[in-house]
């Protein structure tokens, strides 16, 4: 949530930022319902002094035994008028939900766009295999080891479901290890957090009510969650945190849950876009002031796992039209997939600046005493089947099998080649 503060000073600030978001918030629609808001609270001020005022009156006559009654009479109009004005909160539920609805201002290091066209490619890492066969796509590798079903994952589920089953479902399991390991050494504590959050809590992550369409609800009105930084976000939401406690760095191994209502017809085999996917989570709260250096660590160590992989990726700096709605700057990493014969994202690093913050409340006392905004950041270190689904095809032979990354050795008892 931006802070409307900061959109009264800077009115044509927000309109280029808005502009550059490509959506069509206007600054005199937000401080239309601004001034409003403000002279009812200036009416209520008012209508409070002179409730005060007309109570010292009332007392002063009565301790003359004066007549009271006529300005007694004053202040009872005076007090039901009060009491409409601060029973009336229309113009304050219309700005809230106003600035529920607008999406994050983008760093100034990003790049102005509109489309995943105008990202910016930073780095590129490892080289493309070339293959003396031809190459197959991850379902079809997996169904011919009889260790990936969709069929009856579809029987039981519906589309976009799969089962792992034998040494791919222990592949799984140990890439999730795995990264959870790397996320503890650098300084990540694990988090096994509740997979059901409230309506409040999607709310502070910016989830709802942005994306209502996109996530699961139970009938009994709790979220399946989405990613697990929802979770994470929340283990602070309404705290005053302490300035030498920052960072808080938090990881966790959950399932999320997408509808994927905006997808019909994309990626509609495999793994790729997925109802119900696993992913390990990097989640990071800290100061306003090293939050640039923390997005750039973090971001590192999902580098790190997939240089530890060994899969040929890239590191994308997206666009301003292209970022996510709490994002103020993100880094998107993009993993080879031989049988597309393109990148695909596997990670998506933000930092959300104080805008989770507001959203939660979330504030640390600085060295002066004084309550201030954290700033949040989140980060997929990696979405376990997009990772699988790149192991499947980077590293297949000829005859069909797999061979395991020599780093996930260890958490396989030595497998070295996953075979029918």
């Amino acid at each position: 949530m931006l802070d409307i503060k900061w959109i009264r000073d800077n009115p044509q600030k927000f309109d280029l930022a808005m502009k550059a978001r490509g959506v069509s918030f206007s600054s005199q629609e937000i401080l239309e319902l601004d001034e409003k808001n403000r002279q009812k609270i200036f009416l209520i001020q008012e209508l409070q002094a002179k409730r005060n005022q007309l109570a010292k009156d009332i007392a002063l006559l009565k301790k003359n035994n004066l007549d009271a009654s006529l300005v007694m009479s004053e202040a009872k109009i005076v007090n039901e008028r009060l009491n409409l004005e601060q029973s009336n909160n229309e113009i304050d539920e219309q700005i809230n939900q106003l600035l529920l609805t607008i999406p994050n201002i983008a760093d100034q290091s990003v790049p102005v766009g509109i489309s995943e066209d105008d990202n910016k490619v930073v780095e590129v890492y490892g080289e493309i295999r070339k293959f003396n066969f031809t190459i197959k796509a991850h379902d079809e590798l997996g169904e011919a080891l009889k260790m990936l079903d969709f069929e009856q994952s579809a029987l039981m589920s519906g589309a976009r479901f799969s089962t792992l089953s034998k040494d791919l479902a222990r592949l799984e399991r140990a890439l999730s290890n795995f990264m959870l390991d790397v996320a503890n050494a650098n300084g990540y504590q694990e988090i096994s957090p509740p997979n059901l959050v409230k309506s409040q809590a999607m709310q502070f992550c910016g989830q709802l009510p942005k994306f209502s369409e996109e996530a699961f609800c139970t009938q009994d009105g709790y979220w399946l969650i989405p990613t697990a930084e929802v979770s994470l976000v929340n283990m602070v939401a309404k705290k005053i945190l302490n300035e030498n406690e920052l960072p808080l760095r938090f990881t966790a191994y959950t399932p999320c849950y997408r509808r994927e209502a905006g997808s019909a017809g994309k990626d509609t085999r495999g793994m790729m876009r997925q109802h119900q996917f696993k992913k390990v989570e990097l989640v990071s709260i800290t100061t306003p002031e090293k939050s640039n250096h923390e997005h750039e660590f973090m971001t590192n160590i999902a580098c790190e796992i997939l240089k530890k992989l060994e899969l040929p990726f890239r590191k994308i700096l997206l666009c301003s039209g292209d970022m996510g709605f709490c994002s103020q700057k993100t880094y998107d990493l993009e993993v080879w997939c031989p049988s597309q014969n393109k990148y695909r994202e596997i990670s998506s690093c933000s930092n959300c600046g104080d805008f989770q913050a507001r959203r939660s409340s979330i504030k640390y006392k600085d060295h002066n005493g004084k309550n201030q905004f954290v700033h949040t950041l989140n980060g997929s270190s990696l979405a376990v089947g997009r990772t699988l689904l790149a192991i499947l095809e980077n590293y297949q032979n000829a005859d069909g099998s797999i061979t395991v990354p020599a780093v996930l050795r260890n958490y396989l008892a030595g497998l070295e080649k996953i075979a029918c």
